[in-house]
C-alpha cells in the first residue's frame, strides 16, 4: 500500500474510534449479551460445542472505517451462509441464463432441507436452500475436486481478504449425516439438475459449508458487496460487479431460511444467515454487517443477530423500501457530526 493509502487507512480507523457509531453499537451488544433465548444448533455433532454467550458484532464501511465489539474474532464454520457466494462464483462461470436453468430464484415457504423440486421445471426453487446449493456448488467449474475447492477458498479470500482453512471435524460430520442432501442429489441426478459427480458434489458442498469464518469476515464480505463487488480494505474485485444485484436480490427474498418474508418486511436488508450462529448484511452502497451469535430461534436463525439488525434498520432507517427520513443519520453518526444527539 502506498503512504498515501496508509495515511488514509489510519485516518478511517481515528475515525472509527471516536465515532459515535461505536457507543451506539457497544449499546447494542450490552442490550443483547445477557439474552438467553434460543438453542445452539446440534444436529450436526461439531455445531453443539459452541458457547452460548459468544456473541460479536462487526460493521465495515465502504470508505474503510472497521467497528468491532465482543467475540468478532471467535472463528465458526459459515455453514449456509456461503451459498450466496457459490451461486455468484456459478454466475461468473456461466452466466445468469444457464445458472437459471439449473436453480431458479424462487422463494419457498418449505425448511431449507425439503426435498421438493418445482414441479415445472424441475429446478430446485433457489439457491439458498440445500438443494440449490447443491445445484449451484456442481456448477462450479474445476479439473477435479482439488482445484474446484481451491477456487471456492480463493474466491472467498477475495472477499474477505485473507486466507480462509476448513474445520475438518465438522466436514466430516457434514459428509457423515448428510443422507438427506444426498437424497437430494440423485433426485435432481434423474431431472437432469445436476452431474453425474455426485460424491465430488457433496464433498465440495459439505467443504465449503465447513470453511471458517469469524464476525468481522462476514462484515467484509457483506461491505464488499456493498461496494460493487471490490473488498473496501484490499481495493481487490471479489466478484463482476454485474452480479451483485443477483447475490442481494436471492439474500433479501431468500437468505433466511423460512423467515425470509417476515425479514424483507420487518428488517428490509439483505441478508444471510447459518446454522453456526452467524448473520451477515448488506447495506448497499454504504456498509456491511456481520454478526456472531450461536443460539438460534426456531427457523435457524440467531437470535441476537435478527435483533441487532432489527434496531439498526430501525434506529437509522436502513429498510430498502424505508421512504421516511430517520431522526439518526447513519453517515453523521458514523462520521461523528455536529449536530447528534444522545438516544
Amino acid at each position: 500500500m502506498s503512504d498515501l493509502g496508509d495515511l488514509q487507512s489510519l485516518t478511517s480507523s481515528l475515525a472509527a474510534m471516536v465515532s459515535p457509531f461505536r457507543n451506539y453499537l457497544n449499546d447494542l451488544y450490552e442490550k443483547y449479551q445477557p439474552l438467553n433465548e434460543g438453542k445452539v444448533a446440534d444436529y450436526i455433532p461439531e455445531l453443539a460445542l459452541a458457547k452460548p454467550e459468544w456473541f460479536g458484532i462487526c460493521v465495515v464501511t465502504k470508505d474503510e472505517q472497521i467497528f468491532e465489539v465482543g467475540n468478532c474474532d471467535q472463528l465458526f464454520t459459515i455453514q449456509s451462509i456461503s451459498k450466496p457466494f457459490v451461486f455468484g462464483l456459478a454466475l461468473a462461470d456461466y452466466g445468469r441464463e444457464y445458472v437459471n436453468s439449473k436453480v431458479s430464484v424462487e422463494p419457498t415457504g418449505e425448511a431449507f432441507n425439503a426435498i421438493v423440486l418445482d414441479e415445472v421445471t424441475n429446478r430446485p426453487y433457489n439457491p439458498m436452500v440445500n438443494a440449490g446449493a447443491i445445484a449451484t456448488a456442481d456448477l462450479i467449474k474445476g479439473q477435479n475436486s482439488t482445484e474446484r475447492l481451491k477456487r471456492l477458498l480463493e474466491m472467498f479470500k477475495g472477499y474477505t481478504g485473507r486466507d480462509h482453512d476448513i474445520n475438518v471435524p465438522v466436514f466430516l460430520s457434514e459428509k457423515a449425516t448428510g443422507n438427506r442432501n444426498r437424497a437430494m442429489a440423485y433426485l435432481m441426478l434423474n431431472f437432469g439438475m445436476v452431474s453425474d459427480k455426485i460424491d465430488e458434489t457433496l464433498d465440495l458442498y459439505f467443504q465449503q459449508c465447513s470453511i471458517l469464518v469469524n464476525a468481522k469476515d462476514l462484515a467484509m464480505i457483506s461491505a464488499t458487496l456493498s461496494n460493487g463487488g471490490i473488498n473496501p480494505i484490499t481495493k481487490q474485485r471479489a466478484v463482476d460487479e454485474h452480479y451483485v444485484q443477483d447475490i442481494i436480490s436471492v439474500m433479501l427474498t431468500c437468505g433466511m431460511y423460512d423467515a425470509s418474508g417476515e425479514w424483507a418486511y420487518r428488517v428490509g436488508i439483505p441478508a444471510k444467515s447459518g446454522v453456526g450462529g452467524g448473520i451477515l448484511a448488506v447495506v448497499p452502497g454504504k456498509l456491511g454487517i456481520g454478526i456472531f451469535s450461536p443460539p438460534l430461534d426456531a427457523k435457524g436463525n440467531s437470535i441476537r443477530g435478527v435483533k441487532v439488525c432489527e434496531d439498526l434498520s430501525r434506529d437509522f432507517g436502513l429498510h430498502l423500501f424505508n421512504v421516511a427520513k430517520s431522526d439518526r443519520n447513519l453517515e453523521e453518526w458514523i462520521a461523528g457530526g455536529d449536530d447528534l444527539h444522545d438516544f
